[in-house]
């Protein structure tokens, strides 16, 4: 995942800069919001999608060293940044407040100008869903296009998910190595594993003599909660905006956002609370 982090290059020496525009590379960022229209509001539509994108790069920033911390069990760190990440997703919630303050006639003044655009379509999006655990693979194939976004994609889909190592480690805890951890879940969407839960009940049950896994547990829970609130927000600002319309990128719209609502990360640690 490091390959994904693209970091500027800085000559030998001295790396010091002089200002703070030159250390943001604000010349940069803020010349990147072009619109394409007169609408006064197309301007808050790009800066809302923008800063989404620079925060789900630091959200998969994080994933990426929470992933080699479990592996690792380093828990201790990993829930520091599992916290941040939870965190990020507050942030992105709010920012929905402010695109709902768009009606759908301000939106109907440059939609044309989105083409087939959609953030549907956003990469770093469905990174963060496999390195947490869904994947949906048929997905992969609409990033053919882009050469590096389909190849990082495809390579993520050979690793085991955050929540793929956090079995791994509740089943070597809980039962040492007498019973085999279930295998990785590495090209299909994460289903709900009986055994699995039943581990999780045993935490749950014994939170004294298994504390990091129960604080584990419950911060991936946190991050899941924060999660699903950020796409329930997507849901209902697309409906006020633009209603039943299709998508710009040629989806059903609102219905197939609905759909994803169902989608669950971590199920069993929805489902033990339900035999405790």
């Amino acid at each position: 995942m490091k390959d994904y982090e693209q970091e500027i290059e800085h000559p030998p020496g001295d790396i010091s800069v002089s200002s703070y525009d030159e250390y943001l590379h604000l010349d940069t960022i803020l010349a990147a919001q072009c619109v394409h229209t007169s609408a006064h509001d197309e301007m808050l539509f790009i800066v809302q999608h923008q800063t989404t994108e620079l925060w789900m790069k630091q959200v998969i920033h994080e994933l990426t060293v929470v992933r080699e911390d479990i592996a690792a069990n380093r828990l201790e760190p990993a829930f520091k940044t599992l916290s941040r990440v939870a965190r990020i997703f507050d942030q992105l919630n709010g920012a929905w407040d402010v695109l709902r303050t768009m009606t759908p006639s301000d939106y109907t003044e440059f939609r044309r100008a989105l083409g087939t655009s959609s953030g549907f379509q956003s990469f770093q999006y469905r990174l963060i869903e496999y390195i947490l655990g869904n994947r949906v693979i048929e997905f992969v194939d609409n990033y053919k296009k882009t050469p590096w976004h389909y190849e990082a994609l495809q390579e993520e889909l050979t690793r085991p998910s955050i929540y793929d190592l956090a079995v791994c480690l509740l089943y070597r805890i809980v039962d040492g190595f007498d019973t085999p951890a279930p295998p990785y879940q590495l090209r299909q969407p994460r289903k709900l594993d009986p055994a699995i839960q039943n581990h999780w009940r045993i935490v749950y049950e014994n939170t004294t003599k298994y504390w990091s896994l129960y604080e584990l547990a419950e911060k991936l829970v946190d991050l899941e909660d924060y999660f699903r609130r950020w796409r329930f927000n997507h849901v209902t600002t697309v409906e006020r905006v633009i209603g039943n319309k299709r998508g710009t990128g040629g989806t059903i719209g609102v219905p197939l956002l609905r759909k994803r609502l169902d989608v669950v990360l971590f199920p069993e640690l929805w489902r033990v609370r339900g035999d405790l």
